[in-house]
């Protein structure tokens, strides 16, 4: 991204703040694509910039990727119809063996896809306020100048965006109930087990799904219980997985291809979310294990 020659001091204190640069704009954006195109933006302005005015570099970058990221927060806001990568975060799949260790469960989930679907319920001042005072402890003068805000009114914005993180249901471990109310889930949608299906299903449940004809939403258990028994039907190997700490699982077709990746929420023994990725290419870019 950015010259890392040794003779550039710049670049090198650059990229000794890139991965947490990256990191910010990741929690803000829900994507890693346009996280690092932010974060490339940032190393550009940078660059243009005569350094010996800046006293804190750190603290500099991060308003300047705060700022980038609240411009395509605010842009995406504007133009709805925007790729998948805006509104879909990005999902991480790893091999299920079976409980982890707590405190890595508890990592995953705290930077996962459970949170990065909350702060999508956000808007652009919340999500900032939020991101960058809850998860990366900026001050609320130094957002508050980004936001172009009070620092008495950033604090109710991120308090505000507190609330609405803590009022949904997140889990904080992937324990063995929720593999099980899952495992239960795709049992019955393999059986046609309607009845089944709406047992596990929280009755407001919410599919929201990547395919060929874009991002798809679909509520209520009656309507999520009927394409899961389709969508079944058409896979003849499945895998347990987390995805991005959550439990899931991955389907392949009878001939090797993948079919689909699924992510479940599960809260109080029913399925409150899932996310699904059917669309080929998004499943051809993921790193995949193999079936079973």
């Amino acid at each position: 991204m950015s010259d890392s020659s040794p003779t550039n001091p710049v670049a090198e204190a650059f990229d000794a703040q890139r991965d947490r640069l990256c990191a910010v704009a990741y929690r803000m954006l829900g994507s890693h694509a346009d996280a690092e195109d932010v974060v490339q933006e940032a190393w550009l302005r940078l660059s243009r910039q005569d350094t010996a005015g800046i006293h804190n570099l750190a603290g500099w970058l991060t308003t300047v990727v705060g700022r980038i990221s609240l411009d395509v927060l605010r842009s995406r806001q504007s133009h709805p119809e925007a790729s998948y990568d805006a509104r879909l975060p990005e999902l991480v799949v790893a091999v299920d063996d079976g409980p982890a260790p707590e405190d890595d469960v508890a990592l995953a989930d705290s930077v996962g896809l459970a949170l990065l679907v909350v702060l999508e319920s956000l808007g652009p001042s919340e999500r900032l306020a939020f991101v960058l005072h809850d998860l990366f402890a900026v001050p609320f003068e130094e957002i508050g100048q980004i936001l172009g805000k009070s620092t008495a009114a950033t604090k109710m914005l991120a308090s505000r965006a507190r609330r609405k993180v803590q009022a949904t249901d997140r889990p904080t471990a992937v324990g063995q109930e929720q593999r099980e109310v899952v495992q239960a889930f795709l049992a019955a949608a393999r059986g046609g087990d309607f009845d089944g299906l709406l047992r596990v299903l929280d009755p407001e449940v919410r599919l929201t799904a990547d395919t060929p004809d874009g991002v798809v939403v679909t509520i209520g258990a009656t309507r999520v219980a009927a394409g899961a028994q389709l969508a079944a039907r058409a896979a003849t190997r499945g895998r347990a997985v987390l995805v991005n700490g959550l439990p899931g699982v991955v389907s392949w077709h009878a001939d090797g291809s993948p079919l689909s990746v699924l992510a479940f929420t599960v809260a109080d023994g029913r399925i409150t979310d899932i996310t699904a990725v059917t669309h080929p290419a998004r499943l051809a870019s993921m790193e995949l294990p193999d079936p079973d």
